[in-house]
């Protein structure tokens, strides 16, 4: 009964997303009719295929990508309140993209590979620190994280010190604050690609991930080879975060959310929850999205409305946990 009751909710969440990413496609400052593309108009098509179907695919396989990952990290931390940019990932990529707006060129190719190599380097750094501690433990990849996020912050801090107020400036920080606006065709195909292949490398290894939650003398024990394990998982799911970010900028609160709201709706963490997590990714990005683009004259940033859903749920945890400890 209760893979009957996963499926249907699989289901209609699917659904769901199907609906939220055909609203998007149609929606936007340049209107977009069934009737036109079939016709065949030159501006309908053109604006369709290189402007809308990308930003709209950016944000279906971006948001699952999140998901997945924030699953990931909540799952390896046994914290439900972990989230992707725990190990400076988030923090490393800005510094990418900063770097490249003030020394390289602002323009999207530049940025986009910068924020990637930004943040497989933040990631790469912290785990490095935690394995050079001994006896590791999820502990120490956390405050290796930390530090590594305190180091990145101060590089970017250093780097919006030297940079233009009226142009560079103003790039770093609408970078920051996440948006689509400017995805196109050629700028998403290696992050899609980088965010497909992880995500199914992350669900085929469920099981290893599930027994890295337990003690590490039981998984041990199940025979599983933790460091390495551990080591892989977040690997991947830092690559597909980088590989999101990249193109997106910062978009805050979809991987902590997603795996959050998958489990309380399907009360067990098992592969179906990891899935979960990912449509649910879409559906905020994808809506979020589309607020973005058309709530206001000008184009807003996406963080603004996943935050706008994010801050309230966070503070209902909070206080449901609360509830709980008195």
């Amino acid at each position: 009964m209760t893979k009957h009751h996963d499926r249907c909710r699989l289901a209609v969440t699917l659904l769901a997303v199907a609906a939220v990413f055909s609203v998007s496609l149609a929606l936007g400052r340049y209107p977009i009719t069934l009737s036109g593309l079939l016709a065949g108009e030159e501006m309908t098509v053109r604006t369709f295929t290189l402007l809308r179907l990308p930003r709209a695919v950016m944000a279906l396989l971006g948001g699952f990508g999140l998901g997945v990952a924030g699953f990931v990290y909540q799952t390896v931390f046994r914290n439900p309140l972990a989230s992707p940019d725990i190990i400076g990932v988030s923090s490393g990529a800005s510094v990418g993209a900063a770097f490249a707006i003030l020394f390289i060129s602002s323009g999207a190719a530049a940025t986009t590979a910068c924020a990637f190599a930004g943040g497989l380097m933040a990631v790469f750094l912290a785990l490095g620190l935690a394995a050079a501690v001994p006896g590791q433990s999820k502990v120490s990849l956390v405050l290796a994280g930390i530090a590594v996020h305190s180091l990145a912050q101060t590089l970017l801090m250093l780097l919006k010190l030297t940079a233009d107020p009226e142009k560079e400036l103003a790039s770093i920080e609408y970078w920051i604050m996440g948006s689509l606006a400017g995805i196109t065709a050629g700028r998403i195909g290696f992050s899609c690609a980088v965010i497909v292949l992880g995500c199914c490398a992350l669900l085929v290894l469920h099981r290893q991930l599930l027994l890295l939650s337990l003690q590490e003398d039981e998984a041990r024990m199940l025979g599983v080879s933790v460091a390495v394990v551990r080591f892989f998982v977040l690997t991947v799911a830092t690559l597909v975060v980088a590989a999101v970010v990249s193109v997106t900028g910062l978009i805050s609160f979809v991987g902590l959310l997603a795996p959050h709201i998958a489990r309380l709706w399907l009360r067990h963490n098992r592969r179906t929850a990891c899935l979960m997590s990912g449509l649910l990714g879409s559906l905020l990005l994808l809506c979020a999205d589309t607020l973005a683009k058309t709530t206001a004259a000008t184009e807003l940033p996406v963080s603004i409305f996943t935050s706008l859903v994010g801050v309230p749920f966070l503070l209902y945890i909070l206080l449901s946990q609360r509830g709980r400890t008195e």
